[in-house]
């Protein structure tokens, strides 16, 4: 009997913190002893068949993955699978060569988290990352002599731009919500073994409402850069058919 899996892309990161189970402002205190082991280790990310992307990543993204809009705040996702896996890390935690590795996936374990008064943002980590640890000779030390060590220093850095980026991101998602352009969307496959999948919970522009958009708006977009994004993100779409490829090609025990 064909089986069918049905999979939604998940809420945007505006509304959920993907992958941090333990996340804790960082400090001297509390973290001095720690290091980060090396980058390259993506197994904490397997499970999410989708992930936030910032406007500054479309081009990238583009060419690797389709790019829709997820949440009930519309926000640009990348998706990673068809079912509930990622297709793109391996069974060594390694991404995929080739293909670009979303920022929210680089930044990870660290994080913005918003300070009490909501007008600023403190550096965070998630303490339950398997990559921490205490060996000084494995990992580059979070702090050095009770101030950010350099790996820190490029967190923060790193953190800094993704928070700014996801601002300008956040008003283009607007934009489109606002002219009503986002419509509901599936993706469905039936693979060779008799597998069908079903990808639901997502949005994509309507081409046909995007085509007759007034002068002054698409003036405007063109100006802000939204009316690039949202061609980008249309041009995405047809790297749906190499998802099926992959999935295909993907084990049912490995998903």
């Amino acid at each position: 009997m064909p089986s069918t899996e049905a999979a939604r892309a998940p809420r945007s990161a505006a509304e959920q913190l993907l992958f941090y189970r333990k996340p804790e402002v960082l400090n001297a205190e509390r973290h001095g002893t720690l290091g980060l082991k090396r980058e390259g280790d993506f197994a904490f990310a397997r499970a999410s068949n989708a992930v936030a992307i910032t406007s500054t990543e479309f081009v990238q993204a583009m060419r690797c993955y389709p790019i829709v809009f997820a949440g009930k705040t519309p926000y640009p996702v990348v998706v990673l699978g068809l079912s509930r896996e990622n297709l793109f890390v391996g069974a060594d935690g390694r991404w995929r060569a080739g293909h670009y590795i979303p920022a929210y996936m680089r930044r990870y374990p660290f994080v913005f988290i918003a300070h009490p008064d909501g007008k600023q943002f403190m550096l965070g980590i998630d303490r339950a990352c398997t990559r921490l640890t205490e060996d000084k000779v494995d990992g580059q030390a979070l702090f050095e002599e009770g101030k950010p060590g350099a790996i820190t220093q490029e967190a923060l850095t790193f953190c800094s731009a993704f928070q700014t980026d996801h601002g300008f991101t956040q008003a283009f998602a607007q934009a489109l919500e606002a002219q009503q352009l986002l419509t509901e969307n599936h993706a469905q496959a039936k693979l060779a073994d008799g597998r069908q999948m079903n990808l639901q919970g997502f949005r994509v522009i309507d081409r046909a409402k995007f085509a007759n958009l007034s002068d002054d708006v698409i003036i405007d977009w063109h100006r802000k850069g939204w009316l690039a994004l949202a061609n980008f993100h249309l041009a995405s779409l047809e790297r749906f058919q190499q998802l099926v490829e992959f999935q295909a090609a993907a084990k049912p025990n490995e998903q």
